[in-house]
């Protein structure tokens, strides 16, 4: 595999029960850069995370990171090869009994035997990170929607991960917070020279920040490119996406009859 590439996708197929939801989807997610998956709810974005974490097995094609085959290790190989990935769950997925110190220390514990004084040295580290050093006492339940997301993203980042993944990191958010998040994101990306993948729909939070996008449809990647040729892009899908049009290739309304033939049929 190319030193360049960390994470290869080739011919993958994958179903739920009777639904596609990938089609033989090839892509690379190189080295050092901010790459997005972007694609309408429901294209299988999250989806294709947990393919690559291992959560899920592919039916058909692999996925290689860092020259691991991942749908082929045990279960202790996969538990190794997590520790060089960090997620930021969509919802966060903070635990509720604890507070915001334990939560960051939490993955040092469970994958590390460093001192109970290296760990609060590296926790403190990740919370100034984010900015939340000073909230370290604090409870789930005082966190606003936004500094529980900075949490989240500061125990993703505790074990120095090689590739860390979003899943639609800026959903739910106010702009105030999303407008942080995005900077802190970049500028945790820069800082420690790790390679992201960004799931969203969010088109102009994450273009604004992304190297490179794949964009995903049908179970098909259906564009690809900087965020500057996706924006310039001619087809029809990419463009109604990038643009936020309400018609186009994926049209407004369900297909139906008629309006008038429905109407009156109604009143016979």
């Amino acid at each position: 595999m190319s030193n360049d590439i960390l994470v290869k996708v080739r011919n993958l197929s994958f179903s739920r029960g009777s639904r596609l939801i990938f089609d033989n989807i090839s892509l690379d997610i190189p080295h050092g850069k901010i790459t997005a998956i972007m694609g309408p709810s429901g294209t299988g974005k999250t989806t294709l995370l947990q393919l690559i974490g291992g959560q899920l097995k592919p039916q058909a094609g692999f996925i290689d990171v860092g020259g691991h085959v991942i749908g082929d290790l045990n279960r202790r190989q996969l538990y190794r090869a997590r520790r060089d990935m960090g997620l930021l769950f969509q919802s966060g997925a903070l635990f509720s009994d604890l507070n915001v110190f334990e939560n960051v220390a939490f993955p040092l514990r469970a994958h590390t035997k460093l001192s109970e004084s290296m760990i609060r040295d590296l926790v403190l580290m990740k919370l100034e990170a984010v900015g939340l050093r000073g909230a370290r006492e604090l409870q789930v339940s005082q966190l606003s929607g936004g500094m529980a997301r900075r949490v989240a993203l500061a125990r993703a980042l505790a074990l120095d991960p090689q590739l860390m993944m979003y899943d639609e990191p800026f959903t739910g958010q106010d702009p105030i917070s999303m407008g942080v998040l995005v900077r802190l994101i970049k500028r945790v990306h820069d800082a420690l020279g790790m390679t992201s993948i960004i799931v969203s729909h969010d088109v102009p939070e994450t273009a604004g920040i992304a190297d490179y996008i794949y964009l995903l449809a049908g179970g098909k990647v259906i564009g690809q490119g900087t965020p500057a040729e996706l924006q310039r892009s001619q087809s029809p899908y990419v463009e109604q996406f990038m643009h936020g049009l309400a018609d186009g290739a994926v049209p407004f309304h369900y297909p139906a009859a008629a309006y008038q033939a429905d109407l009156l049929e109604a009143v016979e």
